[in-house]
């Protein structure tokens, strides 16, 4: 329940709860096979999302130009990610996750300023396009395969490709964020992955997490949105560095 908990705040902040969810999981059900676990995670997690992302279009206007598209597009991606996730390993996949959040965590160090308010310069339709394509199909499908670290990669696609700044970019990531859940979702419950009683029960500690961490974020601002990030992209790296050396 404690991770749950936990997990909902940091989703909601900047992603990653799966970074706390899936090892306490793990932790709690040793025995269990690995695939009900990420389908369950996966029902606890999208109660969370939605309730933040709710949470979040209350206080700020994300905009429908990129957040409905990618949404649509994140839903069919992830429902491929979790068809082929018995199938994939993830230790092939490790090491290129590892690159990809050194590269995020470098950009956000190296670039001080990117985040801290909206540069509308960057809202071009072709960047547009470039952040649904990434965002929606290869988050979205990178999400059903995988999971964690998924909410912190779509902030950094929408800041990086067309300018948004932290506090909006992550209410648009909630709501892609939840697509993604539920595309994953339908396929886990398809294949009757999903620990129902279980996962709901933990939805309740998530979805309080997630109220108060997508009001902190709103009341604090982009400032404090970078600060998590940066903190929750090197706990992803240290796991992800450690469960390769072990």
């Amino acid at each position: 329940m404690t991770a749950a908990l936990a997990a909902g705040w940091v989703d909601a902040v900047v992603g990653g709860g799966g970074l706390l969810m899936l090892p306490a999981m793990l932790v709690a059900f040793p025995n269990a096979p690995v695939a009900p676990l990420l389908g369950t995670n996966k029902l606890t997690a999208i109660m969370g999302t939605a309730s933040a992302a709710v949470t979040y279009i209350r206080g700020v206007r994300p905009d429908p130009r990129i957040m409905w598209p990618t949404a649509g597009l994140a839903l069919l991606g992830a429902g491929g990610g979790a068809a082929l996730a018995g199938s994939v390993s993830s230790e092939a996949l490790r090491p290129t996750v590892m690159l990809v959040l050194a590269v995020v965590l470098v950009l956000v160090i190296a670039r001080p300023a990117m985040g801290a308010v909206a540069d509308p310069t960057l809202l071009t339709r072709r960047r547009v396009v470039v952040a649904v394509l990434l965002a929606g199909g290869g988050v979205g499908f990178y999400d059903g395969l995988i999971g964690p670290g998924t909410g912190t990669f779509l902030i950094m696609v929408l800041t990086a490709v067309v300018g948004l700044d932290f506090v909006r970019a992550s209410a648009s990531a909630k709501v892609v964020n939840t697509a993604t859940n539920l595309g994953a979702l339908a396929v886990f419950a398809w294949n009757g992955d999903v620990l129902w009683l279980l996962g709901l029960g933990l939805a309740v500690c998530n979805v309080a997490g997630a109220q108060i961490g997508a009001r902190m974020a709103l009341r604090r601002g982009a400032g404090f949105v970078r600060v998590v990030l940066v903190v929750v992209v090197l706990a992803l790296l240290v796991r992800l560095a450690w469960e390769t050396l072990v």
